[in-house]
């Protein structure tokens, strides 16, 4: 979540309300920055465990002196805390695969020197395998997302306060047609976003038992309000879908000052408009109302990749924004990815990702699903010829080759190789 949006109180008493033609014109605008594609980012979120008894709850006092202590480290990359304790670095957008890799590297050396002095870890895994949901954060921002998620089940405290995730932030591309046009990329995202699920499915295991998903940090996020996790479905290209889809979603909470955010039930930002709330919105609402949209892909000037569960290990994390990459931003891996998964849109029906059976079967089989296996391993050998081409240096492509070695080409995913936490001694087969 933007670090920006955490804690701001409600729009000044001032501010011009806000018209339905206005709106329209600042989600198409704002949304959709197009251009050449130059910039990359990520962001990075994280457990954090006790280093040597990770499936010990590690106590709220001891989560707020060790956030302040990695609040104090000098980084690029700005720093949030999510509401259970993970920790989240988003990086500055940079001008190339590497520079964003170094970046990043350098911060998560930072932090996790910091978090290690305290005898605590950074736990690259999708969902927490041992711990239930544990809201530490109090902000009102959070009390309204818990009560307006609530409606739908247990799964939104779940998703707040238990999952983490390696997200990959790519520019919307080009305004002309063609393999870095915007309107390939939004649905390269859309068609490529199953394959990412299954190829780095980790999390196979929710409050010490198995759940019966390689990805149930996936699952989770399916099982949201759906009005609020949908992808966007319109004919009318990605700019006209998203602008319907965020002005139509129900409004999460109204913000307000010195008081508990409202949490109105069924009101979208479009009604909001015209009169249907207790005051009318301003341009600081629309902002924060996307915020709180939790689709796959989600337009933010740039296009963010929101399905990657977090990844085991200190390199892990750099294979899904290498491969990403490299699938986006190099001309001929774009065109070819896009011919090998556009087939594999017949197999979801007509039901918007998450929900529909292609992206269900990506949570629940991983790459054991013989057509995401051969999707994956595609897609592996496009991005392992492209990364060269994009500046990669050897570090990046000998990782991503090792990981294409162990799991993707042997149709496997990181949630096949995670022990049994009621079996793994200390939990230490889980943390890797």
């Amino acid at each position: 979540m933007p670090p920006e949006t955490h804690g701001r109180p409600g729009p000044p008493a001032e501010a011009t309300p806000l018209g339905e033609e206005e709106a329209e014109d600042l989600l198409r605008g704002i949304c959709f920055k197009t251009g050449p594609p130059r910039t990359v980012g990520v962001e990075l979120e994280w457990l954090i465990h006790d280093r040597e008894h990770p499936e010990a709850a590690v106590s709220p006092e001891r989560l707020r002196a060790a956030a302040d202590a990695v609040r104090a480290t000098p980084l690029d990359a700005a720093l949030t805390f999510e509401p259970g304790g993970q920790l989240e670095l988003s990086s500055q957008p940079a001008g190339s695969l590497m520079a964003c890799v170094d970046a990043a590297a350098a911060d998560l050396v930072s932090v996790r020197d910091t978090l290690g002095h305290a005898g605590l870890t950074l736990s690259g895994l999708g969902v927490d395998p041992w711990h239930p949901p544990r809201r530490l954060l109090q902000e009102p921002r959070y009390a309204a997302m818990e009560a307006a998620l609530d409606r739908s089940g247990p799964s939104g405290r779940a998703m707040m306060c238990t999952t983490a995730s390696v997200q990959v932030c790519l520019d919307a591309g080009e305004e002309e047609p063609g393999p870095l046009g915007y309107g390939r990329r939004w649905q390269l995202a859309h068609l490529l976003g199953a394959v990412l699920v299954a190829a780095f499915a980790n999390s196979p295991f929710r409050e010490g038992r198995r759940s019966g998903w390689r990805s149930t940090r996936q699952a989770l996020w399916a099982d949201l309000d759906p009005h609020r996790s949908l992808a966007p479905q319109s004919r009318l290209g990605p700019r006209h879908a998203w602008t319907a889809h965020a002005l139509d979603t129900p409004v999460m909470c109204i913000r307000e000052d010195g008081a508990p955010w409202g949490v109105p039930a069924g009101l979208t930002f479009r009604e909001w408009i015209r009169g249907g709330g207790p005051r009318p919105p301003v341009r600081a609402d629309l902002d924060y109302h996307v915020t709180t949209l939790f689709p796959p892909v989600r337009p933010r000037g740039h296009l963010e990749l929101r399905m990657i569960d977090a990844q085991s290990g200190t390199d892990g994390w750099l294979v899904p924004l290498a491969v990403t990459t490299a699938l986006f931003d190099d001309p001929e891996a774009a065109e070819t990815v896009y011919r090998t998964v556009k087939p594999l849109a017949e197999t979801a029906g007509l039901t918007a990702a998450p929900r529909n059976p292609l992206w269900t079967a990506a949570a629940r089989d991983g790459l054991s699903d013989p057509e995401l296996a051969a999707a994956a391993a595609a897609c592996f050998a496009t991005a392992l010829e492209a990364l060269p081409r994009i500046g990669a240096d050897a570090h990046v492509i000998d990782t991503v080759a090792a990981f294409d070695d162990r799991y993707t080409a042997r149709g496997r995913c990181p949630a096949d190789d995670l022990a049994d936490p009621s079996h793994a001694p200390h939990g230490k087969g889980l943390v890797r």
